[in-house]
């Protein structure tokens, strides 16, 4: 979701299974991606329960503006058109 998305109000949105990606911000600028495991709102709004891949830690995350979600969809077309 970018800055422009904001502005026009349109609200990340995800599905069980979708990708969550955070660019680190700070430091190495590490980038996290994660498997969102389950939805606390039926309309696929954060928060979202996700387990991160490196570690396989699981918890509540309320992403901010560096995080993006990226569907199974997405990952679908990235693959076959790289």
């Amino acid at each position: 979701m970018t800055d422009h998305d904001r502005e026009e109000g349109l609200v990340m949105k995800a599905a069980a299974g979708d990708r969550l990606v955070v660019e680190g911000t700070h430091g190495a600028g590490v980038r996290r991606i994660g498997v969102i495991m389950g939805l606390r709102d039926p309309d696929g709004t954060p928060p979202y329960v996700v387990r991160w891949v490196d570690d396989e830690h699981e918890g509540l995350v309320f992403p901010g503006p560096d995080a993006r979600v990226v569907t199974k969809e997405d990952r679908d077309v990235s693959f076959t058109t790289s």
